[in-house]
């Protein structure tokens, strides 16, 4: 088995949208460990099935739903529920696997773990995802070092919406890491959009995961 964690520098990055079409090309199994925010919004796990057609046969049912749009630290605290971290390992499958991390980084999971303790708990490469416009340097720059800090192995960094390419230059030349890809803005995004676009991008978004 193999796969990715997809991480981001910061919450409503485009995590998901990212997870979606790399689940897609790699016919990947899709697993988002804990999902916040239930209460008041459709969650990744539902938007992925949505954006990809995805079957319930590549769906890891997440483990834990958090009703708050909080880290999830503090929505299972309101719930009264304890994360346990251990609990969170990856499935026994034979498959190529997505997981999709919630917020940054340093994202609390509990009182004692942040998602990069859950990234090195799993043991897959990890992606970042980026916006590309003003002060995605910073953000990106410090993501990765973080991460690098830690020895996770971080496979490269996927651009989400308006790409500054000076930008990517930047961050390419002072973090040594690689660019796997970028996804335009979709000014009205659909699955049918989305679709389109994975398949006429489907070989060089496969040949930079390879």
């Amino acid at each position: 088995m193999s796969g990715y964690f997809i991480t981001g520098t910061g919450t409503n990055i485009g995590k998901t949208l990212i997870s979606a079409i790399i689940t897609a090309v790699l016919d990947a199994h899709y697993w988002k460990p804990i999902q916040s925010g239930i209460a008041t919004e459709v969650s990744d796990q539902e938007r992925v099935v949505e954006y990809i057609a995805l079957p319930g046969t590549r769906l890891i049912p997440t483990t834990y739903l958090l009703q708050s749009a909080l880290s999830p630290d503090q929505a299972a605290a309101l719930q009264g529920i304890r994360i346990d971290i251990n609990k969170l390992q990856l499935p026994k499958i034979h498959k190529n696997i997505v997981v999709e991390g919630a917020g940054g980084v340093f994202t609390p999971v509990t009182d004692d773990n942040s998602m990069m303790d859950l990234m090195q708990q799993i043991g897959l490469p990890v992606i970042v995802v980026a916006h590309g416009k003003l002060g995605t340097i910073n953000h990106t720059l410090l993501t990765l070092e973080a991460l690098m800090h830690r020895k996770l192995k971080v496979k490269g960094v996927i651009y989400s919406g308006d790409l500054n390419p000076a930008n990517q230059t930047t961050i390419e030349k002072w973090s040594g890491v690689q660019t796997l890809f970028s996804v335009p803005h979709f000014e009205n995004l659909n699955a049918a959009i989305l679709q389109q676009w994975i398949g006429e991008n489907r070989s060089t978004i496969l040949k930079s995961l390879l």
